[in-house]
């Protein structure tokens, strides 16, 4: 037993770090890691071998829309072991506010890209869950035809239901004994994202991704897009041509981009630029003070908490985690924060909730929390884990 404790210690401490170390960015609450496809092969291996669950999510448009309404679909991101940028429009967010994510990672391009892989020794096994009626075994006839990196090993329709009666446990123990490498969920990106949280721990796939239209693709019902259209962002209307029925989603979605570039975006870049013209003289360095107390710890964030300091952070980070089960943040000192930092913020927030943790901001200025609120980093009225003490409730 306590070799089991240690082991599990050992893999939550090699999370905390991985995470720590990831180069994400928040987009409207949304983590969104600046990594090319190479770097995410690399970490599919990576999990594959280990066995450590890694939960990938492929944010595009209808996520964000979705995560600004749902508190829960949006711990789904934040609870993510890695979130490639899906969708064009996520890509055009991170070039106007000058974030480092300059292509598409999309999850049926991941997808297509383990399939062509064949220099691993063994094809990487898989098993479809979900789709319609029919569609996930006709992707796993398809994918078996046919030599590659991957060889499907069982795939099962649940029928129309809710996540509750998707969790039963025949269905759980059905795909844990597959011993598949890679689960492909396919259940709407709503419903499948919080399918994989609430099975988390139940599931012993190492590899969890929710990347509904692949299963489509391969089964034949849906024919993608060819490469050209998805390269100039045209990809949805090419769906839309295969989906009559998504236009109202994506007429939706559209409405929904329009309204956040005017009430959120706009402004968040205002802000962030009203703060950094307002510490343009001094010197951008951040030094970060630790005051310990009883298993708890004060970080006091003195000066410029942005890109060009992360790394200093991470390390205190590191030490706060490993030692602390209450961490405070004050920012009372903090002159700007960028998109950068606050992406580290989130992992920081996603490593104590999984030690059992918390952690507390205090010192948030009125410039602060308008940027945290315009990023939908709300505090305790949305988001319970980040919670804005008095001292930053009389700020407000």
């Amino acid at each position: 037993m306590k070799i089991d404790e240690i082991d599990v210690g050992s893999a939550k401490m090699v999370s905390v770090s991985e995470d720590l170390s990831r180069e994400v960015y928040c987009v409207l609450g949304v983590p969104v890691d600046a990594v090319g496809m190479d770097a995410v092969l690399r970490r599919i291996q990576s999990a594959a071998t280990s066995k450590i669950p890694f939960l990938i999510s492929t944010p595009n448009l209808n996520f964000l829309v979705t995560s600004q309404l749902d508190r829960d679909f949006r711990e789904t991101l934040v609870m993510s072991d890695l979130c490639t940028a899906d969708g064009m429009p996520i890509v055009w967010i991170a070039l106007l506010s000058g974030f480092p994510i300059k292509t598409r990672v999309a999850g049926s391009d991941i997808f297509d890209m383990l399939k062509a892989e064949h220099r691993r020794a063994d094809p990487l096994k898989i098993f479809f869950f979900g789709g319609a009626e029919g569609v996930a075994a006709a992707a796993s006839r398809v994918v078996n035809g046919r030599p590659g990196g991957i060889y499907c090993v069982g795939s099962l329709y649940p029928g129309f239901c809710s996540v509750e009666e998707m969790s039963r446990d025949e269905i759980i123990n059905s795909i844990n004994a597959s011993g598949a490498d890679l689960l492909v969920v396919s259940l709407g990106a709503q419903k499948g994202q919080l399918w994989l949280q609430r099975n988390h721990h139940r599931l012993t796939v190492p590899l969890r991704a929710h990347l509904g239209a692949s299963i489509n693709f391969e089964a034949g019902t849906v024919r993608r897009a060819p490469r050209i259209l998805r390269k100039l962002g045209l990809e949805w209307l090419w769906r839309i041509k295969e989906e009559p029925h998504l236009w109202r989603r994506y007429w939706n979605d559209g409405r929904a981009l329009a309204l956040l570039l005017f009430t959120r975006l706009i402004p968040l870049l205002l802000w962030t630029r009203w703060l950094q013209l307002g510490a343009l003289r001094q010197a951008e360095d951040l030094t970060v003070i630790e005051i310990h107390n009883d298993g708890a710890v004060t970080l006091s964030l003195c000066g410029f908490a942005n890109a060009r300091n992360v790394e200093k952070a991470i390390a205190v980070f590191r030490r706060a985690i490993a030692t602390s089960r209450q961490i405070t943040l004050d920012f009372s000192k903090t002159r700007v924060i960028d998109a950068r930092f606050l992406g580290l913020l989130l992992m920081l927030k996603k490593n104590v909730r999984c030690l059992g943790s918390t952690v507390g901001f205090v010192g948030l200025s009125p410039c602060l929390q308008r940027i945290f609120r315009l990023n939908r980093l709300e505090f305790e009225e949305v988001d319970r884990d980040f919670m804005l003490v008095s001292g930053a409730r009389r700020a407000a």
